[in-house]
C-alpha cells in the first residue's frame, strides 16, 4: 500500500496531519526532521508522496529534498507545509523537485484532492 511521509519537527503539526491523513484511510510514516525523513525514503519502498517542513533542525525540508533526488535518486513528489513564502526559498524548492508549497496552517480538506493525484500520478 502506498504511504504519505509526514516531516516535521513539531509533534502537533506531524501528528495533526498525519491524523487527517489517516482519518482520510492513508497510510502515513512520520519523521521528525530532514535527516530522519531521508532515512525513511531509504528504509520504505511504498512512500510515494512527502509533506515536509521546510525550517527543522539537524536538516532543513529543502536540504532533504535536494539530497533525496540526488543521493538517493528519490523522485517522489514533494510537497512543503511552511510559514515560509519567500520567493528565493520557493525557487530553490522548484529546483530539487517540489511539486508544492503550502503556507501553514494545514488545511487538509482544501489539499486533499491534490494529494490523491499525486498518489495516482
Amino acid at each position: 500500500m502506498s504511504a504519505i511521509l509526514v516531516v516535521d519537527d513539531s509533534a502537533t503539526v506531524r501528528d495533526a496531519v498525519a491524523a487527517f491523513l489517516r482519518q482520510n484511510n492513508l497510510t502515513v510514516i512520520t519523521a521528525n526532521d530532514g535527516r530522519e525523513g531521508l532515512q525513511q525514503l531509504q528504509r520504505y519502498a511504498n512512500i510515494k508522496l512527502v509533506i515536509c517542513d521546510v525550517n527543522m533542525p539537524h536538516m532543513d525540508g529543502l536540504t532533504m529534498a535536494e539530497k533525496s533526488r540526488s543521493e538517493l535518486r528519490c523522485n517522489v513528489p514533494i510537497i512543503m507545509l511552511t510559514t515560509e513564502s519567500c520567493p528565493k526559498m520557493k525557487e530553490r524548492g522548484k529546483a530539487a523537485g517540489v511539486k508544492g508549497w503550502i503556507v501553514k496552517p494545514f488545511n487538509g480538506p482544501g489539499i486533499i484532492g491534490a494529494i490523491h493525484k499525486l498518489l495516482a500520478a
